[in-house]
């Protein structure tokens, strides 16, 4: 499966309505909403949107008809074949009606020209947790997370210790969760995210 290696653009004119396409890779639904917060233009018509991730997706027709902008979107970026996926399509009224086949047609073509024309890399699945240990057990979990392609998300500290938002590749949580329990003599705790 692949995913976007980075921001893509595409623009399309359809009888005087002008479209925009904006996709980014994302790794959660609300690095997906951050985007579209980022891209979206206030002053346009609509911003249309969808995305995938892995089983999740999303999509919104922002006030087009029912099924005529966010499910094209989102046809599109399975059509495309990617994942961890957030596409934003503007639209700018040109002044003449489409129709629900031409919104259809707009929306859904725009996207797939954005995907079609992005660079693409091997999309890695990655998960999410929180480790949860104390200040003594500091280093032995800083030096297995090194060992395992972590990222750090977030880090928390409370009165005996610490927890830490990780996100790393899903072939290797496992790897990590064991050597964490071993590096601590098994006092560490492991908890799912809230939004998991």
């Amino acid at each position: 499966m692949l995913t976007l290696a980075a921001p893509a653009t595409a623009t399309l004119e359809v009888k005087h309505s002008r479209f925009q396409a904006q996709a980014a890779p994302v790794g959660s639904p609300d690095e997906a909403l951050a985007f579209l917060r980022r891209v979206a233009d206030p002053a346009a018509t609509h911003n249309c949107w969808a995305y995938r991730i892995g089983p999740q997706y999303r999509s919104s027709d922002d006030g087009e008809p029912s099924g005529s902008a966010g499910r094209p979107i989102l046809a599109a970026i399975d059509g495309q074949g990617v994942d961890g996926v957030m596409v934003v399509v503007t639209r700018w009224y040109g002044g003449i009606k489409l129709g629900a086949g031409g919104l259809v047609r707009a929306y859904g073509g725009c996207a797939a020209q954005c995907l079609r024309e992005a660079a693409k890399v091997e999309h890695v699945p990655r998960v999410e947790f929180d480790v949860a240990f104390a200040f003594a057990d500091t280093g032995a979990v800083h030096a297995a997370l090194a060992l395992h392609d972590a990222e750090r998300l977030d880090e928390r500290f409370h009165g005996d210790g610490a927890v830490l938002r990780l996100r790393l590749p899903r072939d290797r949580a496992d790897a990590l969760k064991a050597q964490l329990r071993d590096a601590t003599r098994n006092r560490i705790r492991l908890l799912e995210p809230p939004n998991a």
